[in-house]
C-alpha cells in the first residue's frame, strides 16, 4: 500500500505566522538510523544496532529476522535498477525501515521522507508472519513498485481533483457555508485519492512480480502471502481489489516472464 506523510497545509500556515515569545529548547538529535512515519512510529533501518529486539529469543523469530535482511539485500538493489530505468528522473535510493514497536499489526507500506526520499516499512509482525523467503520477497517487491509507478504524486493528483471538484459543487448550491464547503472539499479528496487505488495495487503486483522474479524469487509462491489476507471484494471505494483480480494479474505477469501458473490461486 501507499501512504503519503499528513499535510495538514493551513495548520502549517498558521502556525508559520506565530511569533516565538520565549526560546524553544534544543530539540533531540535525530539518530540517523530512524525515521518518522506517517502515524508517529519510527522506522529504524536494516541492519542497525538493536533492530529486532522486538522479537523474543525464540529460533524462528531470529531465523524470519535472518531471512528479511537477506531478502532486502537480494531485491533493493533490483527495485533501485528497475526505478531507474522506468523512472530515470525520481529518487530511486531506497530505505528500508523496520517498525519495531510491540503490538503493530502485520503490515507493510510505502511512503516517502521529506526530503522525497522513498522508505519502505515493515512492522515485525509482518516479518514473522510470512511463511518463506519468496512471500518476504513479493511483499518487499510490491511495495518498491508503488514508487517507480509513482502512485503517491498519482494519488496525490486524483485527490486535488476531487477536492476541486466537490468543492465547486458544494459552492453551486446556494447558501453552501464555507464550512459546508471545506467538509466537501475534504470528502472529494477522499474519494479522488481512492478513485484508482485498486488499478495502482495492481499495477503493484504486476511489476512486484517482475522485480522479485530479477532478484532470484518465485513470484508465484511469494504472492501467496496477499491471498492468506481476508478478500476485500469489489467494495466501491475499497482500497484493494478482490483476491482473484490479483491472482490473475499476477499468473499473467509470470507467464510473460515463462513461469508456469502453478501455484497462485485464489483459494
Amino acid at each position: 500500500m501507499v501512504r503519503p506523510f499528513p499535510a495538514p497545509i493551513l495548520l502549517l500556515a498558521a502556525l508559520a505566522g506565530c511569533a516565538a515569545f520565549a526560546p524553544e529548547p534544543e530539540p533531540p538529535v535525530a539518530r540517523t538510523d530512524e525515521v518518522v512515519l506517517p502515524d508517529g512510529g519510527v522506522g529504524r533501518d536494516v541492519g542497525g544496532p538493536g533492530i529486532f529486539e522486538g522479537f523474543a529469543e525464540a529460533r524462528a523469530e531470529r531465523s524470519a529476522a535472518l531471512t528479511f535482511i537477506e531478502v532486502v539485500e537480494r531485491v533493493e538493489p533490483v527495485a533501485e535498477a528497475q526505478c531507474r530505468d522506468q523512472s530515470p528522473t525520481a529518487n530511486c535510493d531506497f530505505r528500508i525501515v523496520v517498525d519495531d514497536r510491540p503490538g503493530q499489526p502485520p503490515n507493510a507500506f510505502q511512503t516517502l521522507d521529506r526530503e522525497g526520499r522513498p522508505i519502505i516499512a515493515f512492522t515485525l509482525a509482518l516479518i514473522a508472519d510470512v511463511r518463506n523467503a519468496d512471500e518476504l520477497a513479493f511483499v518487499l517487491a510490491h511495495e518498491a513498485a508503488h514508487h517507480v509507478a509513482g502512485h503517491l504524486e498519482r494519488q496525490r493528483q486524483n485527490a486535488v481533483v476531487g477536492a476541486a471538484v466537490f468543492g465547486q459543487l458544494a459552492g453551486a448550491v446556494g447558501g453552501a457555508s464555507a464550512e459546508a464547503i471545506r467538509q466537501a472539499q475534504e470528502l472529494g479528496a477522499v474519494v479522488g485519492a481512492r478513485s484508482y487505488s485498486q488499478d495502482f495495487e495492481l499495477e503493484a503486483d504486476a511489476l512486484g512480480t517482475i522485480i522479485a522474479h530479477r532478484s532470484g524469487y518465485d513470484p508465484l509462491l511469494g504472492s501467496q502471502f496477499f491471498f492468506r489476507i481476508p478478500d476485500p471484494g469489489n467494495r466501491f471505494l475499497g482500497t484493494h481489489p478482490p483476491n482473484a483480480a490479483r491472482v490473475a494479474v499476477v499468473n499473467e505477469t509470470a507467464a510473460a516472464l515463462g513461469l508456469s501458473a502453478r501455484v497462485a490461486s485464489a483459494e
